[in-house]
């Protein structure tokens, strides 16, 4: 038997340990097919150390394929489904992948990118049929050994975040380790169920795209501690949620600020009906969350909202109950016990309490991250005695508790997505009309920030009768959806420096006056 899953299985076999819309699958069952997923992609070549690409929306079979890297001494690389050829190519041949597993509904992206890698041997499609070349994900289980494998060792994901130039970069951290027994994945699980305060035979609801850092261990960590996990794949609902967390008795859920909004804005009688009497947890992160939406949300649904700062590279490192909160609102909390932070000037100084600095981080545990195949960005991320950053501002009080005033100026996060301009602006000056571009955030009620492009035009070109759209899908073309800017306005000239450094903050600051945020 798969080990992590072995004794649940033994436990509880009849018992959900995965519910999508499609149905329900056992903890035996998942057992078995894990063992079968495992057996066939070594029999499919697969060796210890191996990268497998998965680009899936939520279902079961995605969980099922990372509970076999887990087990099978591989690297996972869950990819983006918004993703376009060109990225999904690019993060194939990054990684190394020798595995791409793709749902049936990304087959034509992941055929378009494979024109680009022939590295990849394995090509698996979930779905009823599959191209030349490639395997449906049936016909491999089937092929698989329901036996328990021999030689299990911990596998691990390693995310893809988008960097401020270029393509996405990998980050290699503690959860990406191969080659240990597997006993010390269990130990990882044990101690994040503990920081995340998640309820050992709980029930959580993922309510986000298991591709992202946070929704994964969110939703992985506790199944690995037992609890049955509700995969939710479709666009958030808000009722819906408040529905399933009465019907299923969820216990735990995380959440971004932008669902809270919008759990907000529904109907008095459906905020009514709800119980939510189960929830013993509720963790949101990802973007800043106003003090209003904040208040409200404790006041509906009680202390169980826990704060949290963190990221794909440190993990986290601070938070805060909502009790806590409410004596220091806008507070991250405090710094986990495994953690020290520090707040540096532009010189490397440590800031007094109350001065904004730049936050660094160090795991007291020597965990670390690098950028997978970037030594360059992997060294300007950290300080020559080990200290990381993920580049956000802000400071910690006299009681050690860090409140964030900024972040890197280009980043946008709307809805909980990473957004670097950089790649976008890449884009836009490759259109036949444009000499210049600026993307940066401009303040939305519902997302936190959208974005928007400013663009200077090629004197005397070509301009496209609907300009707007015409850039909105050239970037189309080559980047994910959500990258693509929502307003489009054309400037004179863009504002730079004698040295060629663009002076966004001149373009970005008037949307954010009055608005009483920053970020």
């Amino acid at each position: 038997m798969a080990q992590l899953i072995a004794e649940i299985a033994q436990r509880k076999p009849e018992v959900a340990a995965l519910i999508d819309e499609r149905g329900e699958t056992t903890w035996a069952d998942l057992n078995t097919r894990v063992n079968r997923l495992i057996s066939g992609l070594r029999a499919a070549g697969l060796a210890d150390g191996d990268a497998v690409a998965v680009m899936s929306g939520n279902r079961r079979e995605l969980f099922e394929v990372t509970c076999a890297y887990g087990h099978g001494s591989w690297v996972g690389v869950p990819v983006n489904w918004h993703w376009s050829a060109e990225e999904l190519a690019y993060v194939v041949g990054d990684a190394g992948a020798k595995a791409l597993i793709v749902e049936d509904q990304f087959a034509d992206v992941a055929l378009a990118a494979a024109e680009s890698f022939d590295d990849c041997p394995v090509r698996i499609v979930i779905g009823d049929t599959a191209p030349d070349g490639w395997r449906t994900y049936d016909e491999l289980l089937a092929a698989g050994d329901p036996a328990e494998p021999d030689g299990q060792l911990m596998g691990g994901p390693m995310f893809y975040t988008s960097g401020t130039t270029g393509f996405p970069k990998g980050v290699r951290s503690a959860l990406t380790s191969t080659g240990i027994d597997v006993a010390v994945l269990s130990l990882i699980a044990a101690s994040f169920a503990g920081t995340l305060q998640t309820p050992p035979d709980g029930v959580t609801l993922l309510e986000g795209p298991a591709y992202h850092s946070a929704q994964w261990v969110f939703s992985m960590f506790p199944l690995y501690g037992a609890a049955s996990t509700i995969v939710m794949r479709h666009r958030f609902d808000p009722a819906e949620t408040l529905d399933l967390i009465d019907r299923y008795g969820v216990t735990n859920i995380h959440l971004v600020p932008t669902q809270f909004i919008r759990l907000l804005k529904l109907p008095d009688d459906v905020r009514e009906r709800f119980d939510g009497g189960s929830l013993e947890t509720v963790m949101h992160g990802a973007a800043p969350c106003a003090p209003q939406v904040k208040r409200d949300m404790l006041a509906w649904w009680g202390p169980v909202v826990t704060e949290y700062y963190g990221g794909t590279e440190g993990g986290f490192l601070a938070m805060i109950p909502g009790d806590e909160w409410l004596e220091r609102p806008g507070s991250l909390g405090r710094a986990l016990d495994t953690v020290e932070l520090r707040i540096l000037d532009d010189d490397g100084v440590d800031c007094p309490p109350g001065t904004a600095g730049q936050i660094w981080f160090r795991s007291k545990l020597g965990n670390d991250f690098e950028y997978h195949n970037a030594p360059d960005k992997t060294a300007s991320a950290h300080t020559t005695d080990g200290f990381g950053t993920l580049g956000d501002i802000g400071y910690l009080d006299d009681d050690g508790y860090l409140f964030m005033s900024d972040r890197k100026i280009d980043m946008i996060i709307s809805g909980g997505v990473n957004i670097y301009p950089a790649e976008i602006e890449g884009v836009l000056v490759t259109h036949p009309a444009v000499a210049d571009a600026a993307v940066f955030g401009i303040p939305d009620d519902e997302m936190g920030e959208s974005v928007l492009a400013a663009v200077e035009l090629i004197d005397g070109g070509d301009v496209p009768d609907d300009l707007a759209e015409a850039l909105r899908a050239h970037v189309r073309q080559h980047l994910a959806g959500y990258k693509v800017p929502r307003t489009v306005e054309v400037v004179d000239s863009l504002p730079r420096t004698p040295t060629g450094k663009l002076l966004k903050r001149q373009l970005r600051d008037p949307y954010w006056e009055g608005t009483g945020r920053s970020i």
